[in-house]
């Protein structure tokens, strides 16, 4: 199960966010080969005026930015498949957002199996169990 916190500078934008979260999902999914019905997406706003980027905020540098992050069970996506996801979700934010700013980043999280998992049940433990739920 993917977590992927997404923050995008400036003010709440419906669109935006809609259009956001349907890219994260699909190249995190298309990528890192995730399921998209265990995809969550939370998405946050920050002012411009409170983005700052070497002593800079986004305001003086006329510029735009967000920051991805998305955790995932650690060995389950290759080197390969990091770098390809970096730089998707890094252009395609770009083209969605516009006037990115250089240093806008995306941070893959590699979690130990038996440190993440949802409904109360880790991953370690659906995986030794797999059978019993796919």
């Amino acid at each position: 199960m993917p977590g992927i916190n997404l923050t995008l500078s400036g003010s709440r934008n419906e669109k935006l966010t809609k259009e956001c979260v349907l890219l994260a999902t699909q190249i995190t999914c298309d990528i890192l080969k995730k399921n998209r019905f265990e995809t969550m997406v939370i998405v946050k706003y920050v002012d411009k005026e409170d983005w700052f980027i070497d002593g800079k905020n986004l305001v003086e540098w006329k510029k735009n930015s967000f920051r991805l992050e998305v955790t995932v069970v650690d060995e389950t996506c290759s080197k390969d498949q990091k770098a390809a996801y970096q730089k998707e979700i890094y252009n395609a934010m770009e083209k969605t957002i516009g006037n990115m700013h250089p240093q806008s980043n995306v941070h893959i999280i590699d979690c130990k199996a038996a440190s993440y998992g949802y409904t109360g049940i880790t991953q370690e433990y659906r995986y030794q169990h797999k059978n019993e739920f796919y």
